[in-house]
């Protein structure tokens, strides 16, 4: 199975994780397994750009981490959460716009009907 070369994908990182925060709060490692399970393994995100990722939206104020407790079996570990906010949903909305239209171009030099 081919997967989505990560140099191809790169801009659209942040569209991803944001509309997986849109579902509601969540943590690293799920988001990181949601993208991979959407994607049906042709995108595998790196743990580095993930939390990369997390960074710069979070200093661009599109997303906010919280700390959670959670409790598995008789062991309690802290977790870092992170929520879309207001303006994440608006870039979030940007970005879709963004992907419709760079699809639209793209297409004109891919699709065999551009070549007549």
């Amino acid at each position: 199975m081919s997967q989505i070369s990560s140099d191809v994908i790169r801009g659209y990182n942040d569209t991803m994780i944001l509309c997986i925060l849109l579902r509601g709060p969540s943590y690293g490692y799920n988001i990181s397994k949601q993208i991979r399970s959407i994607s049906k393994e042709k995108y595998i995100i790196k743990e580095t750009t993930l939390y990369s990722a997390f960074t710069r939206m979070e200093k661009n104020g599109y997303i906010e981490s919280f700390v959670s407790d959670t409790a598995s079996d008789s062991h309690s570990k802290k977790r870092t959460y992170y929520r879309i906010t207001e303006k994440g949903t608006e870039y979030y909305k940007a970005k879709c716009e963004e992907w419709n239209l760079t699809k639209e171009v793209v297409e004109q030099f891919t699709d065999q009907g551009g070549l007549s």
